[in-house]
């Protein structure tokens, strides 16, 4: 009697477990209407419009969050509205999915130049040269980048018409 309950369970268990790997698509495949949301964001962002591209790429992500392309528009867009703490993050979730991907690893890199975390951004470069094993663009942007430096930014001071001589 126990043993004939517990091989009931065993074989639930394996019938449950194989119904729920079924049902889930592959990794590779990102779904359709993502993947439109992300053309449609690119448009948006040629255009200019940086909070309509905003909007329609974080649907994409929605969608589908395995949409490693949406992050990295969304990084890019960022880093055009001068964020490049929250470009940092995005290009990381792409990262996340793709470690290897080195346009996600050139933009982090960049902006991390920005926010002034050279370390970091060397990091990012040697696993650049690492994965391309000979020179590539990337890495050529980004070391370019990192030997100009962070950029100087200096702090507004407002005046007003009320200081006395």
């Amino acid at each position: 009697m126990r043993l004939s309950s517990m091989a009931a369970a065993a074989a639930l268990a394996v019938v449950s477990l194989s119904t729920s790997l079924s049902g889930q698509r592959p990794d590779t495949q990102i779904d359709a209407r993502s993947l439109q949301l992300l053309e449609q964001g690119r448009g948006l962002k040629a255009a200019g419009n940086l909070d309509g591209a905003t909007d329609v790429l974080e649907t994409a992500v929605a969608v589908d969050p395995r949409n490693r392309g949406a992050f990295i528009l969304l990084a890019e867009v960022a880093d055009a509205r001068g964020l490049p703490g929250k470009a940092i993050r995005l290009y990381r979730e792409a990262l996340l999915l793709d470690p290897n991907d080195t346009h996600a690893l050139r933009g982090q890199g960049e902006a991390l130049v920005q926010k002034g975390a050279i370390t970091r951004a060397r990091d990012n470069l040697a696993k650049i040269k690492t994965l391309c094993k000979q020179d590539c663009a990337d890495a050529t942007a980004l070391s370019a980048l990192i030997a100009k430096g962070p950029p100087v930014t200096t702090a507004q001071v407002e005046t007003k018409g009320t200081a006395k001589p």
